[in-house]
């Protein structure tokens, strides 16, 4: 069980850091601090487990409002983590499977599609992901936030 522990707490500490060495996406910004993005100019961090990353806005490992894009390739799911801060997520295309709890189960998912919206609130256990099309959510919260297996609870 240590030995889970342990690698669940280096596996929060690679999200925390790779979420810290995405730069933000923004492409253009005007002389009066109006800043602006199209699709195609985001900057994605591609993984090699979990979700592709883009910080839109902010920096969800500092203190202060973040916006920040998380793009789940078919069959990627998250386990059970929590935040320690409320987490505000959209979709944006594709359908989106969020489960509740400790358990993982990805029969026990609610399906979100483009334009519905979910929040996570601190503290409580969570997964989530695509099943077997991609699916791109949009993460707003207040900073520090960490990723945080079940496990750590």
């Amino acid at each position: 069980m240590a030995r889970y522990r342990w690698a669940s707490l280096l596996g929060a500490v690679a999200v925390w850091a790779a979420c810290s060495s995405i730069p933000s996406s923004f492409a253009a910004e005007d002389d009066k601090g109006f800043k602006w993005i199209q699709p195609n100019e985001i900057v994605w961090e591609e993984r090699d487990e979990g979700p592709d990353l883009a910080v839109i806005a902010g920096d969800p490992t500092k203190e202060g409002f973040y916006v920040i894009r998380a793009r789940f390739a078919p069959g990627v799911m998250s386990r059970p983590h929590f935040h320690p801060t409320d987490r505000h997520v959209t979709v944006i295309s594709g359908t989106w499977w969020a489960g509740r709890g400790p358990n993982f189960d990805p029969n026990d998912t609610i399906p979100l599609g483009p334009g519905s919206y979910m929040m996570h609130p601190a503290g409580e256990v969570h997964f989530d992901g695509a099943k077997d099309v991609e699916a791109i959510v949009e993460i707003k919260g207040i900073g520090p936030a960490p990723t945080v297996p079940y496990t750590q609870r």
